[in-house]
């Protein structure tokens, strides 16, 4: 590939965006080093006590905006790559080959030439958009260590790609994960040989992160399936397609091999999967039904709150129905079109109904007394990985949020 070219491709930018320029200020800002184990290792986990899940999907990855998946570290920590196993003989980032690559043992090399519909993206967020069974901080990952090259050479975040361009993506290869497989019981709604439906429970968060090493719905995992989890999403995360907030109760999907959580990721980038929420919400409702369509994205000011209609936000779809007006509050159906961080809690506050236990996004204070929001995940629907029909799962209404309605119908 000529002089020309690689200017074309724009590889002569050597300064980063404002973008890039803000998220690795707020990236520096949060780091902080995490204790596992023996060893403590430099992981950008970042500090978000009521912010530990989200009820976002790995679709929703992106730096412009404050979601689990990109304001975690978890799908990539210093154990997943360990440059000590690389020999450094072969691996110089200056002039790397993917021969030497391959013989060190260090992983897989995928080839990737870019169509005329990505032409103008950044590299990241194309690459996302192609490998969608990866992460958008993963990729980030990868960029940053030098694992993504064109023309054999590394790539910074903000290059944007040319119809044309040819890119290799240099997969580590991934280490064992230092978690605890953990004997906690677990509500099992179906399981096969491809995927584990699980009624999580509230205050269980779903993978380790910073101040949530053991006690996690992986931890539990690890002890049931054995080795039988996908590992695409990294370490941390084995299994784990998508999430829900720790205080959010519900069914839940995991994977047992990389072939059904490819196959799923597709569906939740495709916004294919149903999702059907029971929410109890603060005053009555007017209306019998409505849609709530705005972009969300991190707030301004309070970086552990999402916001609706702010600057590099993603668009985000609700659909809510009414199932009961209560005392002061409505028992409501909402079900999620798009899977955006805290997108529900987020979007029945815009239209000053926050839900019941929400301190983040309703009242300060809890007249209730609640663990959390009154939230529970219904209902998840999808393809099956192997019989390719649909099917569809549902988890019965938790007894808090039974006796609450009870309460509020006095």
């Amino acid at each position: 590939m000529d002089e020309d070219f690689l200017e074309q491709a724009g590889l002569e930018q050597e300064v980063p965006d404002q973008e890039h320029l803000e998220q690795r200020d707020y990236d520096k800002e949060y780091s902080m080093q995490v204790d596992y184990g023996q060893e403590y290792h430099d992981s950008k986990y970042y500090y978000h006590d009521d912010f530990d899940q989200d009820d976002s999907d790995y679709e929703d990855i992106d730096l412009e905006n404050y979601d689990q998946e990109s304001f975690d570290q978890e799908n990539f920590d210093q154990e997943s790559f360990d440059r000590k196993s690389f020999d450094q003989e072969r691996f110089d980032r200056k002039s790397f080959d993917q021969e030497s690559f391959s013989h060190a043992g260090a992983g897989q090399v995928i080839s990737l030439v870019v169509e005329e519909k990505y032409d103008g993206l950044r590299i990241d967020k194309y690459l996302s958009d192609i490998m969608t069974e990866l992460s958008r901080t993963y990729i980030r990952k990868l960029i940053d260590d030098g694992l993504i090259l064109v023309s054999g050479k590394p790539v910074k975040a903000n290059l944007r790609v040319k119809t044309g361009l040819e890119a290799s993506i240099l997969l580590p290869e991934p280490k064992e994960a230092d978690i605890a497989p953990e004997n906690i019981p677990l509500d099992i709604i179906h399981e096969d040989n491809d995927i584990i439906i699980i009624n999580k429970p509230k205050g269980m968060v779903v993978h380790p992160a910073a101040g949530h090493i053991s006690g996690t719905l992986v931890n539990a995992l690890m002890y049931h399936c054995k080795d039988d989890l996908s590992g695409i999403n990294g370490a941390l995360r084995p299994g784990i397609v998508h999430r829900i907030d720790k205080d959010t109760t519900g069914v839940l999907v995991a994977c047992k091999n990389d072939i059904a959580h490819r196959f799923i990721a597709e569906q939740l980038k495709a916004h294919s999967i149903t999702r059907k929420y029971y929410a109890i919400v603060y005053h009555n409702l007017k209306t019998e039904s409505g849609r709530i369509e705005t972009t969300i994205g991190r707030h301004p000011i309070d970086r552990k709150k999402m916001a609706v209609n702010v600057k590099n936000g993603k668009h985000a779809i609700t659909e809510y129905r009414l199932i009961e007006n209560l005392l002061n509050s409505a028992y409501v159906e909402c079900t999620l079109k798009t899977g955006r961080t805290h997108q529900i809690r987020v979007h029945m506050a815009s239209i000053n109904h926050p839900l019941l236990g929400d301190t983040v996004y309703g009242p300060s204070k809890d007249p209730y007394k609640l663990e959390g929001q009154a939230l529970h995940a219904g209902v998840l629907g999808f393809i099956h990985p192997s019989t390719k029909e649909y099917v569809e799962y549902s988890a019965p209404i938790p007894l808090y949020f039974n006796e609450l309605l009870t309460k509020l119908r006095r």
